[in-house]
């Protein structure tokens, strides 16, 4: 009897962390692959769709396959199996995306395509596997019909919470810590760890023995592939709870560049002696204030407000042209204010770095600007919140008399 709760127990141990592997993989999918391809509606969708096909496939075969082989240790090794090749996943993937993101600059359509369709084909297999886990432990764990329909609701209910966990873990904590390739390997390590243990009670040391080098080899792998920035000339990068954060150097000019890289939302020019307005685009910021209404002098330039602060060039330049004049900058993202410090020297004291969401910091703000600086706006996303009526109303009523919008 002790034994047979044991074995219960176990099996609904695998089926709550297969589910939250399942779901913590679709959530790290998008990282991993945002950080060439971007977030958009379309990734997702492409995201969710295919790994709803992997999902629907496995139930069915892990439904035949309980019938067929209806024993805990072709379960276990279905764990196994499916727990290695997740881990696997963003090891493979890596080399693929140095690819994608030198196609992406180069605007090689064809290589990122296949680019982005290899890496969601990575996910076939420890997808399709671990769908198998919730039917194969229904067979296993049904002892008596008449009790067939709660055996079934445990386990799926103990799968689903197993999912909220995996939802909610990457986002919250291992992703801004680990980042996105030890996130996955963290999750599959636990799920070996339950696998290699099932074996071990089902079918004894020795059988388990054949399968105690898959975390070996995927600890093994990680050190040696995930090494190196995917970014040739990168100085640094890293994941926040928002973006995939690399800050390049090339030909003595520094960029931040945030997940997929197509744009440059900051520059810096690190080199004593360096032109404070260097900055190409950056530059027609400063011509805000001269669009200011008449009767307007440059002494009446009192304030300004950034939004889309990100690693402050926009708050250098003006700082540089028109003196210590009070700023306020808000950037939802406080890695980001934080790389701005250390890498684009962004520590005017006439700065004030608000982390917080453009559109609700400024209507939280009781200052009035004489520029509102809009550079939020940036391929291949434009931020619908900041395109609305209620927006721009808002930003009207942040302006002074004279104060003018620059987008």
């Amino acid at each position: 009897m002790t034994g047979q709760i044991t074995r219960a127990r176990l099996i609904l141990l695998a089926v709550f962390t297969a589910g939250m592997t399942t779901l913590a993989i679709e959530i790290t999918a998008a990282r991993l692959l945002g950080t060439v391809f971007g977030t958009s509606n379309i990734v997702w969708a492409n995201i969710i769709g295919l790994i709803l096909i992997y999902l629907a496939a496995g139930y069915f075969i892990g439904g035949r396959w309980a019938d067929r082989s209806p024993h805990a240790d072709t379960f276990y090794r279905i764990i196994a199996w499916g727990a290695f090749t997740a881990g696997m996943v963003p090891l493979v993937a890596r080399p693929v995306l140095r690819q994608a993101a030198v196609a992406v600059q180069a605007l090689d359509a064809a290589i990122m395509a296949g680019s982005f369709v290899s890496v969601l084909i990575l996910f076939v297999v420890p997808i399709t596997l671990l769908a198998c886990v919730s039917p194969f432990a229904i067979r296993l764990s049904i002892t008596e019909m008449r009790e067939a329909g709660r055996t079934a609701g445990r386990v799926y209910a103990l799968s689903t919470v197993g999912s909220i966990l995996g939802t909610f873990l990457p986002v919250l904590w291992l992703i801004p810590t680990v980042g996105t390739a030890r996130t996955f390997l963290l999750f599959s390590l636990v799920l070996l760890v339950v696998a290699l243990g099932g074996l071990a009670y089902e079918s004894g040391i020795r059988r388990m023995l054949r399968y105690a080098w898959m975390p070996f080899v995927l600890i093994g792998l990680s050190v040696l592939v995930l090494e190196g920035p995917i970014k040739d000339g990168s100085l640094y990068e890293t994941e926040s709870s928002y973006n995939y954060i690399q800050v390049v150097e090339n030909n003595g000019v520094r960029v931040l560049y945030l997940n997929e890289g197509l744009a440059e939302h900051s520059i810096y020019l690190p080199e004593e002696g360096a032109p404070p307005y260097g900055y190409g685009t950056w530059e027609m910021f400063l011509a805000a204030p001269f669009f200011n209404r008449p009767p307007f002098e440059l002494d009446d330039l009192k304030r300004v407000g950034i939004i889309g602060l990100a690693a402050g060039t926009i708050a250098k330049q003006y700082s540089d042209v028109f003196g210590p004049i009070p700023i306020d900058g808000w950037e939802i993202d406080p890695e980001i204010i934080r790389v701005g410090r250390e890498y684009f020297d962004m520590n005017e004291p006439n700065l004030n770095a608000i982390e917080a969401d453009g559109r609700w910091g400024l209507q939280q703000s009781e200052q009035l600007y004489s520029v509102i600086a809009i550079d939020a706006y940036r391929a291949p996303y434009i931020p619908w919140q900041l395109t609305s009526v209620e927006f721009f109303q808002n930003v009207a009523e942040h302006l002074d008399e004279q104060g003018v919008l620059a987008i």
